[in-house]
């Protein structure tokens, strides 16, 4: 079973992690702020992956931390639960329709971190949590898992949509590109013979 543990302690914040790739969607997430729990439960539901998580975080200061070393955190759970990444499909993509938002996100676990990210969140908060903040969580998954991430708004008006919209599409790709290939279980999907 692909699974991996993290735990991260900094002055800023305290995490602990368990993900499994291979997994139905179970959850248990307390990071300190409803709505980024909201995001990584329906982020583990969609992309079918069992994620535990807590994160006790500075804020009093705001979310900025905690969002961030959550993304570095699961970026990492990523990459040490993928190993050697023999016989995943290594890309994944969706299109997610969430009211009238409309979200690609697109993946490549190539082992090169980018980040592609297009979203015109039109509020600075959702609730109490600072929209600036999605992009911070995905710069930070992407840095940690090598992997290469776009996020692109087609359409949408509302914040927790487009939102949503992001996590769920992205949930959705990764699952796909973690998913292993059986005609290909023994190979890894390069040229070069290593992601």
């Amino acid at each position: 079973m692909r699974t991996a543990k993290i735990t991260r302690k900094t002055m800023e914040t305290d995490i602990s992690l368990i993900l499994t790739l291979d997994g139905s969607g179970k959850s248990d997430i307390s990071t300190g702020c409803g709505f980024l729990n909201h995001m990584l439960t329906l982020f583990a539901k969609h992309g079918r992956f069992d994620l535990t998580l807590t994160c006790v975080g500075d804020t009093d200061v705001d979310y900025h931390h905690s969002a961030e070393d959550i993304g570095i955190a699961l970026g990492q759970a990523f990459k040490d639960a993928l190993g050697d990444k023999k016989g995943i499909n290594r890309y994944g993509s969706e299109i997610l329709p969430m009211d009238e938002a409309l979200i690609l996100a697109a993946v490549d676990l190539s082992g090169r971190s980018h980040l592609a990210y297009s979203l015109e969140i039109p509020t600075e908060k959702v609730g109490d949590f600072d929209t600036e903040l999605v992009e911070e969580f995905w710069l930070g998954f992407v840095r940690n898992s090598f992997s290469t991430l776009h996020i692109k708004q087609l359409s949408g008006t509302n914040s927790h949509h487009i939102i949503e919209g992001a996590f769920k599409s992205a949930a959705r790709a990764l699952k796909k590109a973690v998913s292993i290939d059986p005609v290909f279980s023994d190979e890894i999907p390069s040229t070069k013979g290593v992601l």
